[in-house]
C-alpha cells in the first residue's frame, strides 16, 4: 500500500479500494428494492457486506429479490408499505432498529404520464407524495434517530428535471426537481453534524417501468411520446439506454468512503444526456 503525509506531519496507510468499498457491519435501508435500479443496488450492497432492510409496496418482487440473494452472509428484512402515506413511513423506522440504520436510498417512485391540461389536484398529489414528500419523511427520520451518529444518504431525482424532454411528465419533473432542492438544502444543514447526502439523476435506465411505459405508450398509439422516445435515444452521446447496474455502481460509490469529500452532488448517469 500506498502512505500519505496527514496536516500533523504523521503518516497514515492509504485505504485499498477493496477497504474504500467494503461496507461490512453497515445497514442500509433501500425503497423500491423490488425491481429495477432498486434491485441491483441491492445486490451491489450485499456483495459489499451490507447488512440490508428492504422497503417496497410489491410485497411480491420484494420476496423475489430477497431469494436472489440466498446465500448471502448479509442480514436481510423487508417491509412492505406504501410511501405515499407518511403514517406508514413513521411506523416503518418505528418498527426497525432505526439507529443501526448507516445507509438509506430513496430510489422508489412513480413514472407517470398525464396531458398537462388534464392533470387535476387528486393524481398530482399521489405523484408528489410518492416522488418527493416521500423522500422528505424518509430523510427526516433518518436524520432524527442518526442525529449523533451521522450516516450516508442517496436520493433520486432524475434528469427530466434538469432538462424536461418527454411530453405529458411536466408533474413527474417537478418533483424530482424538488429532490434537487432537498438533497442540497439537507446537505448544507446536516454536512457538518456526520451526514453525507447527494443525489443520482439518472437518464434512460432500461427497467421493468421504463419498459411498462414504453408498452403503454406503443399501444395507446401516442405519436408524440413515440416521437420522443426516438429523439430521445438520439440525443445519447452514448447512443444506448443504460442498465439498473451501472446506476447501482454509482450508488455504492456514494455510500462506500470512496465519495468521503462529496456532498450535494447531483450525478448524472444518463450516457451524457444532459452535455449533448
Amino acid at each position: 500500500m500506498m502512505d500519505v503525509l496527514m496536516k500533523n506531519g504523521k503518516k497514515k496507510m492509504m485505504k485499498s479500494i477493496e477497504e474504500l468499498l467494503n461496507l461490512k457491519g453497515k445497514t442500509a435501508v433501500v425503497t423500491g428494492a423490488a425491481n429495477g435500479i432498486g434491485k441491483a443496488i441491492v445486490k451491489r450492497l450485499s456483495e459489499s457486506g451490507c447488512n440490508l432492510i428492504l422497503t417496497d409496496i410489491d410485497r411480491t418482487g420484494l420476496d423475489e429479490t430477497i431469494k436472489q440473494l440466498n446465500g448471502t452472509e448479509v442480514r436481510i428484512e423487508s417491509h412492505s408499505f406504501d410511501l405515499a402515506q407518511k403514517e406508514s413511513i413513521d411506523c416503518f423506522w418505528s418498527e426497525i432498529d432505526a439507529r443501526k440504520v448507516d445507509i438509506l436510498i430513496n430510489n422508489a417512485g412513480v413514472y407517470p404520464f398525464k396531458n398537462f391540461m388534464k392533470l387535476d389536484y387528486a393524481y398530482l398529489e399521489k405523484v408528489m407524495q410518492v416522488n418527493l414528500y416521500s423522500v422528505l419523511w424518509m430523510c427526516q427520520n433518518m436524520i432524527r434517530h442518526r442525529k449523533r451518529r451521522g450516516g450516508v444518504i442517496v436520493n433520486f431525482s432524475s434528469i427530466e428535471a434538469i432538462l424536461p424532454f418527454k411530453v405529458d411528465l411536466t408533474q413527474y419533473s417537478v418533483g424530482k426537481m424538488g429532490v434537487i432542492a432537498l438533497t442540497r438544502d439537507l446537505a448544507r444543514e446536516f454536512s457538518n453534524k456526520g451526514f453525507r447526502i447527494n443525489a443520482i439523476l439518472p437518464g434512460g435506465i432500461v427497467s421493468n417501468g421504463t419498459k411498462a411505459a414504453a408498452k403503454t405508450v406503443l399501444t395507446q398509439g401516442k405519436v408524440g411520446l413515440i416521437s420522443d422516445a426516438f429523439h430521445f435515444i438520439h440525443r445519447i452521446p452514448a447512443r444506448r439506454l443504460g442498465q439498473p447496474d451501472e446506476v447501482a455502481r454509482v450508488a455504492l460509490m456514494l455510500c462506500s468512503d470512496m465519495s468521503t469529500y462529496v456532498h450535494g452532488a447531483m450525478i448524472p448517469v444518463d450516457g451524457g444526456f444532459l452535455s449533448a
